[in-house]
This record gives structure tokens, C-alpha cells and sequence, in this order.
């Protein structure tokens, strides 16, 4: 089964290694990995998908190891939480005049774009959940996919949420609460 992580670390050089080399040393598979800075420009958030094959026992050591590591701030398992998780995909259809009309439809269908227009292919836009996006692809392929890139997955808790669980003494860099993370934006 696939677990979901949000992790905010330090933006620093060297720190995505780390995290990918745990993953690697415990051998587990990242289905998925999206990084990105947070509002503060020192703060950067992982989203990381991960199989876990012996299910929430698997899901806390990889949680427990994480938390070790010195220049992650928070950990959070967000499987089982209610959460917002999305992909976005470009794809680009080789595709005849013809039948522009038919992947028109199927962007319209699914809520894409078509963000670029070439004389013998498209590029689409979409965003949304795995299934949603596989679910395109799939009706896509007969008509010709030539080129595609995924960001991976990234997920927010829903609702107010001031904090992830903390686990203290793990390491010198906390912060009680996502207030005190806001407040240090200028």
C-alpha cells in the first residue's frame, strides 16, 4: 500500500539526498517525490509517496527515521488523514487535424487545457488526483502520446490544522506550531 508523507526541511543543499539515501539504505520505493519551498524561503516541503509493503509498521519506522534525520523540522503521515492530494501533467498527443476535435473533448471532459498547439500535435494540461490523471492518459494513448512529465503528487491536510505531531528530542529544530513557521515570513 502507498503512504503519504509531508515533510518540511531545511532548504539547504545536500538535504533531498539525505532523505532519498533513507529511503535507499531501508529499501523502500518512493512512488512519488514533489519539493517545493513553503512561505518561509528557508523552509522547503516534501511530498513523498512511498510503498509500504507491511502497511502502518513500515509507515512508522519510515516516519521515526525521518524525524532523525538532522535537518528535518516536522513529519506527517497523512494516509489515513483527510487531505488534498494532486498531480499536474503535461502530455504531449501527436495528433492530426482530424481528430483535434476528439482531444478537445477529452480535455473538456477531464477539466485539462490544452496550453500548447502545434500543426501536428497539442499539449495538455492536467491536474487532479492519480486516478483522474491516469484515467486521460489512458484514453490518450490509442491517439498517440509522444512525451510526458509528472510532478508527483503533492497533499495538504484539510481544514485548520496548526502543526504535525511532534516527536521531541529527535532533533534540535522544531516549531510548536505552523503559526510560529507563518510567522517568521517577512
Amino acid at each position: 500500500m502507498n503512504y503519504t508523507f509531508i515533510a518540511l526541511v531545511e532548504n539547504k543543499p545536500g538535504v533531498l539526498s539525505r532523505v532519498s539515501s533513507l529511503f535507499r539504505r531501508r529499501n523502500f520505493n518512493i512512488e512519488s517525490l514533489a519539493v517545493g519551498r513553503t512561505q518561509d524561503p528557508d523552509v522547503s516541503r516534501m511530498t513523498i509517496v512511498v510503498d509500504c509493503p507491511n502497511g502502518d509498521i513500515d509507515a512508522h519506522k519510515i516516519e521515526a527515521n525521518l524525524y532523525k534525520l538532522v535537518n528535518v523540522i516536522d513529519v506527517q503521515d497523512v494516509t489515513h488523514q483527510p487531505n488534498v492530494t494532486r498531480d499536474l501533467a503535461l502530455i504531449k498527443v501527436l495528433v492530426a487535424p482530424e481528430r483535434r476535435a476528439e482531444v478537445n473533448g477529452l480535455a473538456d471532459i477531464f477539466r485539462a487545457r490544452i496550453v500548447d498547439v502545434a500543426p501536428d500535435s497539442v499539449i495538455v494540461e492536467i491536474t487532479g488526483t492519480e486516478d483522474k490523471i491516469e484515467g486521460m492518459i489512458e484514453l490518450l494513448r490509442p491517439i498517440g502520446i509522444v512525451e510526458m512529465v509528472r510532478t508527483g503528487q503533492v497533499s495538504m491536510t484539510r481544514g485548520v490544522h496548526d502543526g504535525v505531531r511532534r516527536m521531541p528530542g529527535m532533533n534540535e529544530r522544531r516549531y510548536d506550531n505552523m503559526t510560529e513557521v507563518a510567522a517568521m515570513v517577512p
